[in-house]
């Protein structure tokens, strides 16, 4: 969990520098939105495997070993964020995964994913990139620059709010494509797990 956090926390402060015809990617995502969905993975893992209590700890001892990493190894402007975003995001995973768990196998882990990375989108890139913030530290001025909303001309936002809209397209794509990895695991470690919770 945590080296999914601290690649994730040094990932997004590159822009995605691809483009697509007229289409700038840089303008739309970081590389942090391709790393960070794992994190719902080995969250809704533990929990199908674990009960909700030690993917609380998972979620609580990767954000204390991330935090510390992403301070040194990112900024900490990027750490602060990135640790508050984290555990709103992973405990409503978590909660919101308990709501569901009982129904079919992947409505848990697709909807839970989903809120807890809307609300991780939300916080992170509003404390780690609007200039409303800049009092927790540095302020990224290539990510307050006007660009085009979503690559969209001629509708222009912050950069900051594409990269949000962006990153949190990319998490839907990837929360749908790791039901695929979460029923292969869970499938295979479920008969090894503890009888008890």
């Amino acid at each position: 969990m945590a080296a999914v956090v601290l690649l994730s926390n040094i990932l997004v402060q590159h822009p995605f520098a691809y483009s697509l015809g007229r289409l700038d990617l840089a303008d739309l995502l970081t590389w942090g939105a391709f790393s960070y969905p794992l994190a719902f993975l080995v969250t809704d893992t533990t929990n199908r495997l674990l009960g909700p209590r030690i993917a609380r700890r998972v979620v609580y001892l990767g954000f204390a070993i991330a935090l510390a990493l992403s301070w040194y190894f990112a900024t900490p402007r990027i750490a602060i964020a990135s640790g508050a975003a984290f555990l709103a995001g992973q405990l409503l995973d978590i909660g919101l995964f308990n709501l569901l768990r009982e129904r079919a196998w992947w409505k848990a882990p697709a909807f839970s994913s989903l809120a807890g990375s809307a609300a991780d989108t939300m916080l992170f890139f509003a404390l780690a990139f609007a200039p409303a913030f800049v009092l927790l530290g540095g302020n990224d001025p290539f990510a307050a620059e006007a660009a085009p909303l979503l690559g969209l001309y001629p509708v222009e936002a912050p950069r900051w709010l594409s990269w949000a809209l962006g990153d949190f397209a990319v998490k839907v794509l990837m929360a749908i494509f790791a039901l695929i990895p979460y029923r292969i695991i869970v499938g295979w470690l479920a008969p090894l797990r503890p009888a008890t919770r």
